[in-house]
């Protein structure tokens, strides 16, 4: 009997590996709970800080706003000569803003976002000592000039660099630093746009793509207090002002849906249009270098120059395009106007961003995603009368779904949308038209216009990072990924590169050459120095992204192809 109730090997072994895991997940518990005392203080000081550096910037810009509205005013006084000025104006702040970007820190060309996606992949460094003052100042210059550039990229590429600031100042690890980061890229769009939640989703579905408690918990931190900072110095109001529109009747979700088909297509064109403006001013830059290397800067100039004209005969058409959406939302536009407004801001948001001057396309595609939506509201209600009684409805619609279509991040349109306009009875409608817009700009093979832009900054550069010391990688093979279902053997990890441990579920192992990974499980690399582009192989991999779809041979090719062009 006693023998009998021996347990056998089998159990024994079972009971071991048991207490094992037990104590693997109460180390870990204990190890999450230490990381998060550490962080989330940290994040909440990133928040503050980056909610300052927002709100100074919004109030350097609105002040720029000012002066070049009432500078326009005053030089119509005297047409035979004044007409001269805004020109003067905007191609003196445009040539400034992108010499001192291509002369001091050419990683704040643009909106900054690729380049923030490419710090966090391990792929660029973060030389916040430089983005913060040059893109706070020629971000001025440029947006403040009449550049129709937004201030919202700026300001989540300076809230990344305070992120990178805080964690040198306190001298944390690496992991805890890329999380700093992230969060204060959160932080900067919530005090952009007084949107927390949006901010939150930024980061989770575009920029990181990092759903683990300490990410989530440490951005949510940051874009709460950055958000609190702003409102307690500007005000609590939403960014634009509409009107609390009803729940639009379900028989309206037809329409609805065009608008997402209609934003997703035109989506894709703004796309294209966007990288092949910035392929022109590149071979522009490359012919106007011969004659030196001021001459090649007189692109910028020159927009500006064309931009100032435009502004003395409709000052509304420049900057950022807030008071021209609050104007749409009011139903102030007519529908013989919308096309006139489109093709003139869409062409003005190009060769601004093309230039290579630092800005945003936030507040640019989210002016045009009101005008589509505006237009096809209006001919909804004219072709079926009684059918829409507030065509304005559709324009907000229209900015999120614009949004979901070039971003290719529909939660966070909506999420934006909604904060942005306290405008929550449209959600039936923004699920509609932003999941179609997606799904076409998908099918057409439209790449994200960010992971686009990474992607061609990584091709100008090289792919690969030069690693001072040994890397350590923590990345999850999402499901459809190249990596999902293959073994470590099929990977084609150069040398240098070595899984260390694989997560999955409860358990945790040391992968061999024949293990074969799944959707969910969580891989930790050690990468060389010599190894370095391992670190965008395993990115491309484990993710499932447009970039994803590269054969890894192609990595290398881009390693060895660092031709110089506009950043983007």
């Amino acid at each position: 009997m006693d023998r009998a109730a021996e347990p056998t090997a089998r159990q024994v072994y079972n009971q071991e590996k048991t207490a094992q895991v037990l104590r693997r997940e109460a180390r870990d518990s204990l190890q999450m709970q230490e990381q998060r005392r550490k962080v989330f203080p940290r994040a909440v000081l990133v928040g503050l800080l980056a909610g300052l550096l927002a709100v100074a910037f919004r109030w350097a810009l609105n002040g720029g706003e000012w002066l070049r509205t009432h500078l326009i005013l005053w030089a119509q006084r005297y047409p035979a000569w004044g007409w001269l000025l805004p020109i003067a104006v905007g191609a003196v702040g445009a040539g400034i803003a992108v010499h001192l970007v291509s002369q001091v820190a050419p990683e704040t060309a643009g909106s900054g976002i690729p380049h923030l996606k490419a710090v966090l992949y391990r792929l660029r460094s973060m030389r916040w000592q430089r983005i913060v003052p040059v893109k706070f100042f020629a971000g001025m210059l440029a947006i403040g000039g009449g550049l129709t550039l937004g201030r919202e990229g700026p300001t989540v590429q300076m809230g990344g660099a305070v992120g990178a600031a805080v964690a040198e100042w306190l001298k944390i690890s690496p992991r805890e630093r890329q999380t700093l980061i992230a969060a204060g890229a959160g932080a900067g769009l919530a005090a952009a746009f007084n949107a927390p939640l949006a901010g939150l989703a930024f980061v989770l579905e575009e920029v990181q793509r990092d759903f683990t408690p300490l990410v989530f918990s440490a951005s949510l931190l940051a874009a709460v207090t950055a958000d609190v900072v702003t409102r307690s110095l500007t005000d609590q109001l939403p960014i634009f002002h509409a009107t609390n529109y009803p729940i639009p009747p379900l028989v309206t979700l037809p329409a609805f849906l065009v608008l997402g088909v209609l934003t997703g297509l035109l989506g894709v064109a703004f796309n294209r249009g966007l990288l092949g403006t910035m392929e022109g001013f590149a071979r522009l830059g490359s012919w106007l270098s011969r004659g030196g290397d001021w001459s090649s800067r007189l692109g910028g100039a020159a927009v500006g120059a064309v931009v100032g004209l435009i502004g003395w005969f409709v000052p509304q058409a420049l900057g950022g395009g807030h008071t021209l959406v609050e104007a749409v939302l009011a139903g102030q536009i007519t529908l013989a106007l919308v096309p006139l407004w489109f093709l003139l801001r869409f062409g003005l948001t190009m060769v601004s961003y093309g230039c290579g001057a630092p800005g945003g396309i936030f507040a640019p595609l989210l002016v045009l995603g009101a005008l589509i939506g505006l237009g096809v509201g209006e001919i909804t209600r004219r072709v079926i009368p009684g059918l829409v009684n507030h065509p304005e409805a559709f324009a907000v619609v229209g900015m999120a779904s614009y949004f979901a279509a070039i971003v290719r991040a529909p939660l966070t349109g909506i999420v934006l949308i909604m904060e942005m306009t306290n405008t929550y009875e449209q959600i039936l409608p923004l699920l509609v038209a932003c999941f179609s817009a997606y799904a076409v700009a998908d099918a057409l093979g439209d790449r994200p216009i960010y992971e686009a832009l990474l992607e061609r900054d990584v091709r100008r550069d090289g792919a690969a990072p030069v690693l001072q010391g040994t890397l350590m990688l923590e990345l999850i093979v999402q499901a459809y990924a190249r990596f999902d279902g293959k073994r470590v053997r099929e990977l084609g990890l150069p040398p240098g590169c070595i899984l260390t441990t694989l997560r999955r579920g409860i358990y945790e192992s040391v992968p061999t050459a024949d293990t074969r990974l799944e959707a969910g499980d969580r891989i930790t690399a050690v990468i060389a120095p010599e190894a370095s582009v391992a670190a965008l192989l395993l990115r491309q991999g484990c993710e499932v992204s447009h970039m994803a779809g590269q054969a890894p041979e192609e990595v290398h090719l881009i390693r060895e192809d660092p031709g110089r062009s506009q950043p983007g």
